[in-house]
């Protein structure tokens, strides 16, 4: 099928969620065609014809096979993207790919597919949103101006709800995973693209929920010129209906803390400093399950027409799945 139209052909794979959600999405922006959808229930196939009466909906990613796709979005359970994303270069279905996080399950496949992204060509990019919220932001502005001095300590933590009230034993968090993929990648991600390279000195995990469960963790990293850094994440705090993501970051002229609605500025020797998410401009062009998710497809089309890297790419989101490996390994010792 050619391309006669001018916009951006793009495929989706997976119609959860993020699918169901990236796909609306996609069909705000005028050069855009969601051309493609697929997804293993019948149900949501169904859902989707009627949603997106000129795509080609089908159970089979085969059929992706000569639809002259621009990009292909893998939006699947984790588990899934290693198997798909190889596929899709495999059988030349699309050399742009986007990808919810994490890249993989493991580090080890992930590292296979970033070779084999660099071979194929083309722009790549894993879904670590809050590298696009407005006050993530303005937290790199003022780190890049240095306005801390040297810095010396910082701590982030990944906080929800989502099964802080389920009762020991129950087995409805499994088909999640882990809360450090889950929740604690995101965090991991802001910290690795705000320090740089990072290293992981000791882990801890509590299994709360079922013996195999991983469902609060707490971990200590190295990074450059002997900055220290903590992390806490948890899926089962209690007063966090929506996920919350923050750092403090201690540097030799004062603190910023920062979370996805504020950020504050204390510098010695001066009154505090303080941003709101509404004082940032955090406007987009259609608001739907957040701003920066929008702002994460704006920014990922216009690397597939411009031929530019995308940030968070896959790369960048294989130091997160290094870093994740370390946890792990540190937790098995």
């Amino acid at each position: 099928m050619v391309n006669t139209y001018g916009k951006l052909r793009i495929g989706v794979v997976g119609l959860g969620k993020m699918g169901v959600m990236h796909s609306c999405l996609l069909s705000t922006f005028p050069n855009v065609e969601v051309a493609a959808l697929c997804d293993k229930s019948r149900l949501m196939r169904t859902v989707a014809k009627r949603a997106f009466q000129k795509a080609v909906v089908t159970g089979d990613l085969q059929k992706f096979a000569g639809l002259d796709l621009d990009a292909v979005y893998v939006l699947t359970p984790i588990p899934s993207h290693y198997f798909i994303i190889k596929e899709l270069y495999a059988k030349g279905i699309a050399k742009n790919v986007f990808v919810e996080k994490t890249l993989s399950q493991t580090y080890s496949k992930s590292q296979e597919l970033s070779e084999f992204s660099e071979k194929t060509g083309g722009a790549n990019m894993v879904g670590y949103m809050k590298r696009f919220g407005v006050a993530f932001n303005q937290v790199k502005a003022l780190l890049d101006k240095q306005v801390l001095g040297e810095l010396r300590s910082f701590e982030g933590y990944a906080f929800s709800s989502d099964f802080a009230d389920v009762p020991d034993g129950s087995t409805v968090s499994a088909g999640r995973g882990g809360v450090v993929e889950d929740l604690g990648s995101h965090i991991v991600d802001l910290a690795l693209w705000l320090f740089g390279d990072l290293n992981v000195t000791s882990a801890k995990v509590n299994s709360r929920i079922a013996p195999t469960s991983e469902d609060d963790i707490s971990f200590s990293v190295v990074g450059q010129d002997g900055l220290e850094g903590r992390f806490d994440v948890s899926w089962r705090r209690s007063g966090y209906r929506m996920p919350e993501f923050g750092l403090r970051i201690q540097g030799t002229k004062g603190a910023v803390y920062a979370n996805d609605d504020e950020v504050r500025l204390e510098l010695s020797g001066s009154p505090p400093k303080s941003w709101y998410r509404l004082d940032m401009n955090d406007n987009v062009g259609y608001f739907l399950g957040g701003a920066e998710y929008w702002r994460e497809n704006k920014h990922f089309l216009e690397c597939v027409s411009s031929g530019l890297t995308p940030e968070s790419n896959f790369k960048s989101a294989l130091k997160v799945d290094q870093l994740l490996d370390q946890v792990r390994r540190q937790i098995s010792r």
